[in-house]
């Protein structure tokens, strides 16, 4: 099997507990599913595409589009899963992981990543950090903050507001959030889902903090550009509004 530099899985699961069908819900008459494949396309660095499902009917539509399509088990738990599954059946050396609820993925937040990736030997995972502009979104816990070194390296992800800022009148600190896809060393992105769970995980839910506790390098690149997840009916709203309005 030819070996190729940059895979991109979109994990597409039907089941959704919030937004039932969700990778097939149209957004300004297009499927999420195609708007996600379409940003993924358009990036100068990946070689090739795959959405990995469960479900016939998400395979339908891809095909029909001319996406290519990997079927995977339905017992698999976590998007991070059914990347690792497809990155186990095709060769690579990097595996970006675009969740399918990101409208606004493209090229231009992708291709960096991957740059990234090239450059930083130690890091075995890319991430982006965008700095909070509403002072509103530090508190609430669907929002993922994160804290890094000097060299962009991660510290720590919390759904709570980190930095803690003792004396507001002293210390007035940027907050970053975590968006986007992942983009993973293949080799790294298999070790991650062979592991168990751990206790930081477990406590706020964040798949991120499997790799700080076991001491691994996570590489935060910044980016100007913002995302809509589209995981409820507010966030749909949202979105269509974006469509019309050209801002959220």
């Amino acid at each position: 099997m030819m070996k190729i530099k940059t895979l991109a899985v979109i994990p597409a699961r039907f089941a959704s507990t919030r937004l039932p069908g969700k990778p097939l819900l149209k957004l300004g008459g297009r499927e999420l599913v195609l708007r996600v494949l379409d940003g993924v396309r358009s990036s100068s660095r990946v070689d090739m595409t795959v959405v990995a499902t469960d479900d016939e009917r998400v395979a339908s539509v891809v095909k029909s589009a001319g996406g290519d399509v990997m079927m995977t088990p339905g017992s698999l738990p976590s998007g991070s899963d059914r990347a690792a599954y497809a990155a186990r059946r095709i060769e690579s050396s990097f595996v970006l992981n675009v969740q399918c609820d990101d409208p606004l993925v493209s090229g231009s937040v992708i291709d960096p990543m991957i740059e990234a990736l090239e450059r930083d030997s130690g890091a075995g995972l890319v991430v982006l950090a965008k700095k909070i502009d509403r002072p509103e979104d530090i508190e609430r816990d669907s929002i993922v903050k994160m804290v890094f070194d000097e060299a962009r390296r991660a510290l720590y992800f919390s759904r709570s507001p980190i930095p803690f800022v003792r004396d507001p009148e002293k210390s007035r600190p940027e907050f970053f959030k975590h968006i986007g896809p992942y983009a993973w060393r293949r080799e790294e992105l298999l070790r991650f889902a062979s592991w168990d769970r751990t206790p930081l995980e477990r406590a706020e839910s964040l798949e991120m903090l499997r790799l700080i506790e076991r001491g691994r390098t996570i590489k935060c690149i910044l980016t100007e550009q913002d995302s809509i997840e589209i995981d409820t009916p507010d966030d749909v709203r949202l979105f269509e509004n974006f469509l019309k309005e050209g801002v959220f």
